[in-house]
């Protein structure tokens, strides 16, 4: 058959010319695949510093059987319009899955897929020398060969995008279970946390802190830095801020950002993230209740008194029954006046002038009402070893009560 003859086989379609070129010129090219494919790994190995290993390690041995897989699945397409891209196109979906899992990007790949082509190009070029081939005929070699390169690329493409949406899926697995695991009581070793950190790509933080969340009915969930772990799933939502009092601190304010309420527990090593959990949830239930401001996220820390003091209520409100019991029986608006006016007075060191200043009245009611508190308490308001039981037993008394307390048996 002459080469103009060949030239005008059918072809197999438009997006591959390959199949329109007689299968008569892939003969002359088998005796020459494997110097091809030598050549192209060299150029590979020379440009790609990623791919540069050692012939005979494991895996140069594994690249140099892609190319010539590659390059033999090209030459067998020759004027063959049937040809079953499912072997070359499944090699390069798995190297595009090894390089996500891997952690690299496709970029190492793209260039050795180009670098093989510019070789084949100039290979073709001294080919249709030798061998004579018509201009239509190195034509069509040289778009198919553009045309089996976009394929293999996008083969790749496909295998990476493949893992990676499966190594987010286990990553985020991990995550969820690191999460759990932080929060246990008691809790983890440190080895079972750092190794599934290391699984769920984590660093463990030198301290972190819990969050207890309550989100605004209907709100979507937020996104997230990837340093925060979140259970969003709870009956009793909550998210772990890692290094709280430093970088992770200044991002958790948008963390939280439309929140109906949030409580930050106290910072801790990761050890005891269960005891910042529940010191947190404590907190946003004080702000529920109305006890706590909840305008902005609280820090449980800054408000230790009445964290501690809805610990005991119970026994708080009976004791205030046996030790100010003359203060509790006195009418509710001038019980209130009065135990307010002490507390006061009491966290300001006994200064009328500092406690007037916060009360937002003048000294001399303050003065006034801590005379008549000293004819009521008699010696309890003066006895330096009650002091704490008293600030405990107020703060209990003005900060926690609803306003309609009545007094409790002894």
């Amino acid at each position: 058959m002459s080469r103009s003859a060949r030239s005008a086989a059918p072809s197999a379609g438009p997006d591959f010319p390959l199949a329109g070129v007689s299968a008569d010129l892939a003969e002359p090219l088998r005796p020459y695949l494997e110097a091809a494919a030598t050549e192209m790994v060299g150029e590979i190995q020379g440009l790609v510093p990623e791919y540069a290993r050692p012939p005979d390690s494991r895996y140069g041995r594994r690249m140099r059987w892609a190319v010539e897989q590659s390059v033999r699945e090209f030459v067998d397409a020759i004027g063959r319009p049937g040809t079953d891209w499912g072997t070359v196109t499944g090699i390069f979906e798995g190297i595009g899955a090894h390089e996500a899992r891997k952690g690299r990007s496709l970029d190492g790949l793209q260039t050795a897929i180009r670098v093989s082509g510019q070789v084949a190009c100039r290979r073709f070029i001294k080919d249709a020398r030798r061998l004579g081939w018509s201009l239509d005929d190195l034509g069509k070699m040289t778009e198919s060969l553009f045309v089996f390169l976009e394929r293999i690329a996008g083969a790749a493409a496909r295998g990476y995008a493949r893992a990676q949406g499966e190594l987010a899926g286990e990553r985020e697995r991990f995550r969820r279970r690191l999460r759990d695991l932080l929060v246990m009581d008691p809790p983890a070793s440190d080895a079972a946390v750092g190794e599934l950190a290391g699984a769920a790509g984590w660093q463990v933080p030198r301290t972190l802190a819990v969050v207890a969340l309550r989100p605004a009915p209907g709100a979507s969930v937020p996104v997230l830095p990837p340093a925060f772990l979140a259970d969003w799933d709870a009956a009793d939502p909550y998210l772990i801020c890692p290094d709280p009092d430093g970088p992770g601190g200044g991002r958790l304010p948008a963390a939280v950002k439309g929140m109906r309420a949030a409580a930050i527990g106290p910072t801790v090593t990761p050890a005891r993230a269960a005891l910042s959990l529940r010191w947190a949830r404590r907190g946003l239930a004080l702000i529920e209740r109305g006890v706590l401001p909840g305008k902005e996220p609280l820090r449980c820390l800054d408000h230790l008194p009445s964290l501690v003091a809805a610990q005991s209520e119970e026994l708080l409100d009976v004791a205030l029954g046996a030790r100010l019991g003359p203060l509790m029986e006195l009418a509710p608006h001038r019980r209130d006046a009065l135990s307010r006016t002490l507390l006061t007075y009491m966290e300001c060191r006994d200064n009328a002038v500092a406690a007037a200043e916060r009360l937002l009245v003048h000294e001399q009611t303050v003065r006034y009402r801590i005379r008549r508190l000293e004819e009521t308490l008699g010696g309890a308001l003066l006895d330096p070893d009650r002091r704490i039981e008293l600030l405990l037993l107020l703060h209990h008394l003005v900060r926690l009560d609803s306003g309609d307390r009545r007094l409790s048996p002894a």
